[in-house]
């Protein structure tokens, strides 16, 4: 399964790629990146900004799902207003993608990658820098979350989807035998 995990922010926009199923509890990254946009543009331009940006990581990665970090509502209004105006982009990218969408709180993905909701940046970016294997560690700290947000999918979203799955086998089981009598 491959995750485009997505950390969204309005300034600066975390994508992160990662693969999954080589493997029990195995992932590697395929990708990482930081869409920046600057205060100097108009709001509706840095989003159509951020949106071509998201689209050409849809094309050139072609993910099985998207995995995104559910807005956190803090005390700044104006932050919590573009973070979300980002979380409605990505939407509707899938949407349009015929993608779904996952979203895990800021505390499910800490605790996925770290074991512990409360871990702060520098240990969210450690463990994902050794869960993957990676040389260095992912920066800006954008980075490093977007690659915890789709690490948080691999592994949690791969069960959510085999129930999900098994259920529907079941349902469809159910009702031919319904049918049959």
């Amino acid at each position: 399964m491959r995750v485009l995990g997505v950390d969204p922010g309005l300034t600066r926009c975390g994508l992160a790629v990662v693969d999954s199923g080589s493997g029990p509890g195995r992932v590697a990254m395929v990708a990482v990146g930081v869409v920046r946009t600057t205060s100097a543009r108009t709001t509706g331009d840095r989003l159509a900004y951020l949106q071509d940006e998201l689209d050409v990581w849809l094309d050139r990665f072609d993910p099985d799902v998207i995995s995104l970090e559910r807005l956190y509502v803090a005390d700044h209004v104006p932050t919590v207003m573009t973070t979300a105006m980002v979380s409605g982009l990505v939407h509707l990218a899938a949407a349009r993608s015929g993608l779904e969408v996952h979203e895990y709180t800021p505390t499910e993905v800490k605790a996925s990658v770290t074991g512990t909701g409360r871990a702060d940046k520098a240990q969210v970016t450690s463990m994902v820098t050794r869960v993957l294997g990676l040389d260095q560690a992912p920066r800006p700290a954008d980075a490093a979350d977007a690659l915890a947000v789709g690490v948080c999918h691999a592994w949690r979203g791969v069960g959510a989807h085999r129930r999900a799955a098994a259920a529907a086998s079941e349902r469809a089981r159910l009702a031919a035998a319904g049918a049959a009598r």
